[in-house]
């Protein structure tokens, strides 16, 4: 084996995918619910963005950001449109979208001379990079890579007198507050309204940004183009990523334009960010999910339905979260087994903080893949009961 050991991957070698399905190297069909970690929103081989591929594939994969090509700033334009904001950078992932947030937050404490102090939330998640890892609520996954070096506080989520205390104990007004409007990684907890509103109006009175990091929650997965305006706030940076690209690499940080001045010429850059391949299949993407948005909620209620059942079932289901098409499901037991059950009949789930099941499924998912969904779940909780 020559790959880097960092993964723990799943006994399963993918060779294709049709739908909301993807397909193994034996022919074996699995119903994926956690579409590539949310990336893969449209499913497999969706029509339009196959098309959309193929024909910019053959007249131009990449030019450089040192020449505009004719699909950055239709995309730019789209993606400002549903966010309210006014200015956007591409680059290609969330991490490195978290980044220019990160670079244009500590360009904003050195425009008004105070020091580079953020506050983020614990249990959060923003990516793998140094930047994002010291922004990142999570000690285990933070230890390893420590010290980064950066002044960041850490407050629970959802607890307003925390974060205002945050705030009143600085001396100096923090450069940023940074949030996960819906925290994915760390288990798919929602924020609340009057939090995120709290979030808002302590930044704006105190002069710091409010970055949203939307990379799992953004775009069509809550049941709007992003999860923030459920609680009609606008941000000052929005980060957004993984199914923009509908499968190919590419994140986005979108700016007010009073946070874009943070990052002027020659201040930050990508040398693969905002191709025209890429470009052209996001575009492609936001066109079919202005389409499919109306019945995001429709199917997520139907899914969650069926879940809220199924905890009346299982007794190893303590709590059920959710948001639009994410799923958390605590358990009072490590979530593997049930993972791996899962997979045995043909269901692609995910565990992640050991004890929650999370599902980020297809926004094309019909209602009858919905309820199989359902059932195989049922049936892998079902044994892995019989097991303990």
């Amino acid at each position: 084996m020559h790959l880097l050991q960092n993964y723990a991957r799943l006994p399963l070698t993918a060779a294709s995918g049709q739908g909301c399905y993807l397909i193994d190297t034996d022919g074996r069909r699995y119903l994926d619910a956690i579409t590539g970690i949310g990336v893969n929103a449209l499913g497999y081989s969706h029509p339009r963005i196959t098309a959309a591929l193929v024909e910019q594939a053959g007249l131009c994969v990449h030019t450089s950001n040192l020449i505009s090509n004719c699909w950055q700033e239709p995309l730019a334009a789209k993606l400002c449109a549903i966010s309210g904001l006014d200015r956007a950078f591409f680059s290609n992932s969330g991490a490195e979208a978290m980044e220019a947030a990160l670079k244009a937050v500590r360009a904003h404490a050195r425009r008004r001379g105070a020091p580079n102090r953020v506050i983020a939330l614990h249990n959060s998640f923003h990516g793998r990079t140094c930047g994002a890892l010291n922004v990142t609520g999570q000690p285990c996954v933070r230890a390893p890579f420590e010290p980064f070096g950066g002044d960041v506080t850490f407050v629970e989520p959802n607890d307003v007198h925390a974060l205002t205390l945050a705030m009143e104990e600085m001396e100096e007004d923090p450069a940023a507050v940074i949030l996960e409007p819906v925290l994915g990684e760390g288990g798919i907890h929602p924020l609340h309204t009057d939090f995120l509103q709290a979030a808002r109006n302590l930044t704006a009175s105190r002069g710091s940004l409010l970055v949203a990091d939307e990379t799992q929650c953004g775009l069509g997965r809550t049941g709007k183009h992003f999860a923030f305006q459920w609680a009609g706030i606008q941000p000052d940076i929005v980060v957004t990523a993984k199914p923009l690209g509908a499968g190919l690499p590419i994140g986005a940080t979108l700016f007010t334009e009073d946070a874009a001045q943070c990052l002027p010429v020659h201040s930050h850059g990508s040398t693969f960010g905002g191709g025209p391949l890429a470009c052209r299949v996001a575009l492609e993407f936001l066109g079919v999910l202005d389409e499919l948005l109306p019945q995001i909620p429709i199917t997520a209620a139907r899914i969650r339905a069926g879940l809220d059942s199924l905890k009346q079932k299982h007794p190893a289901i303590t709590e059920i979260r959710s948001s639009g098409m994410m799923f958390g499901i605590q358990l009072s037991c490590p979530g593997q087994p049930i993972d791996l059950a899962a997979l045995r009949r043909g269901l692609l789930i995910n565990c992640t903080q050991d004890m929650v099941i999370r599902m980020l499924p297809p926004f094309i998912l019909t209602s009858a893949e919905a309820d199989t969904l359902v059932q195989i779940l049922d049936e892998s909780l079902a044994s892995c009961a019989l097991l303990r």
